[in-house]
């Protein structure tokens, strides 16, 4: 059973329905609220921010998808964060789970929701509310309404990102197979690190599956995708991944990690990853997309460690930016993530769709054609391979390089 990418993002799977609006909230003439809702009740599961600071939308999913209790709707804002905002920010979201609920005629328990923008103002309730109620008349199911919502949830993104996949499993009865779908959307440019990088990310499956094991593969899939993404070592108050299943493929429901259990994951696995790799492409004033990729290293985190090394470096962002083959900054990254490695045992490589280039080999760095490296350093993705010849593990990271774009906005992003 083979997963296939098909078009749409969280309206693909089969009862999902989406909107957006215009609320007011911080920005002007752009859509600034989105909603999803199920037709039927979702099994829920997350991850959230690894910050000691965690915004009031994050304090409030936790407490819901720790209690393992259905989930019908998520309905997110843009512009404000709700964090830094201490009790009037739990009660913003308690309001806006009851406006929802009123509106959708679903218990205030079953709505998740989701805040980004800019950390310590307070979200003026009756923009919410007003936006509430425009978002529960304007839900449809077409994919081009969830398009609009992952639109709706953008700050400093420059692209909106959805992807979605199908893939074919047992029926309910044994006698065939259904179609189950896995889509998503995420928005995500700045303030993004690994530990859930800064991003808000809401998947969508139509697949019956049971609420604990959904949780154990979010938890176990979210280290090679969202985890493995850094823009520039922020990692924010609000970071969210919430993965809602409400079971209407009509697939014979996932309970233990059997083969269906398996193809399941690899279809969620690659929503995910696409949607990683599309944030880490779309940082704040990025140009160009980084990826490291560690081959052969003893265990599977010392591979993530020095993968997310090499994409977490201000001094390897500045040189994909620049265009200048300054290869030892590969090797430095990789020496001073943790991990320890023998150099002499190391090969660093650079390749592209112009070609590859050996930066370093038994310990020293070689010499390389520069004209071939300019025009690797010059395509939009760009990607540097650390073979460590220690063991049998491998990770692969993304980031993006730093401009002089990224200070501009973050100087007055506030403002």
């Amino acid at each position: 059973m083979e997963i296939r990418k098909i078009p749409g993002g969280v309206t693909a799977a089969i009862g999902y329905s989406a909107s957006s609006c215009m609320a007011g909230i911080k920005y002007q003439n752009r859509t600034d609220m989105a909603m999803i809702f199920s037709d039927a009740p979702c099994a829920a599961a997350g991850t959230f921010t690894s910050n000691v600071v965690k915004a009031a939308p994050v304090l409030w999913d936790c407490d819901i998808v720790k209690s393992a209790q259905p989930v019908r709707a998520v309905v997110v804002n843009s512009g404000i964060a709700n964090a830094g905002t201490g009790r009037e920010g739990m009660e913003i979201c308690e309001k806006t789970a009851e406006a929802v609920g009123k509106q959708l005629g679903i218990p205030a328990r079953s709505v998740l929701i989701g805040s980004t923008g800019v950390i310590g103002m307070q979200i003026p309730l009756e923009k919410i509310e007003t936006g509430v109620a425009l978002l529960a008349a304007g839900l449809g199911d077409s994919l081009e309404k969830g398009t609009q919502a992952s639109r709706a949830i953008m700050t400093t993104d420059t692209v909106n990102k959805e992807t979605a996949y199908a893939i074919e499993l047992p029926d309910a009865d044994g006698t065939g197979t259904v179609t189950v779908t896995v889509g998503g959307m995420s928005k995500g440019s700045g303030m993004i690190h690994p530990n859930m990088c800064t991003m808000l990310a809401y998947i969508t499956t139509d697949c019956a599956v049971d609420q604990a094991l959904l949780q154990k593969l979010v938890s176990g899939i979210v280290a090679d995708t969202f985890n493995m993404i850094s823009v520039d070592g922020d990692t924010s108050t609000n970071d969210t991944l919430l993965v809602l299943a409400n079971g209407k493929a009509g697939n014979r429901p996932i309970t233990e990690e059997d083969e269906s259990c398996r193809v399941f994951a690899e279809a969620l696995f690659a929503v995910c990853r696409e949607l990683a790799m599309k944030m880490a492409a779309d940082g704040e004033g990025a140009t160009r997309l980084i990826e490291s990729t560690v081959l052969r290293m003893d265990t599977k985190e010392n591979a993530r460690v020095l993968a997310r090394s090499v994409v977490s470096s201000s001094l390897v962002k500045a040189m994909v930016f620049g265009k200048d083959a300054n290869c030892g900054r590969i090797l430095c990254a990789l020496g001073y993530a943790g991990p320890a490695f023998d150099p002499d045992r190391t090969e660093i490589r650079m390749k592209g769709e112009s070609g590859e280039v050996v930066f370093c080999r038994g310990g020293k760095v070689l010499p390389f054609d520069e004209e071939l490296a300019l025009s690797i350093l010059s395509e939009d993705k760009v990607c540097f391979l650390s073979d460590m010849n220690m063991g049998g593990e491998s990770a692969t990271a993304w980031g993006c390089d730093l401009t002089y774009e990224y200070v501009k906005i973050n100087g007055d992003y506030r403002t």
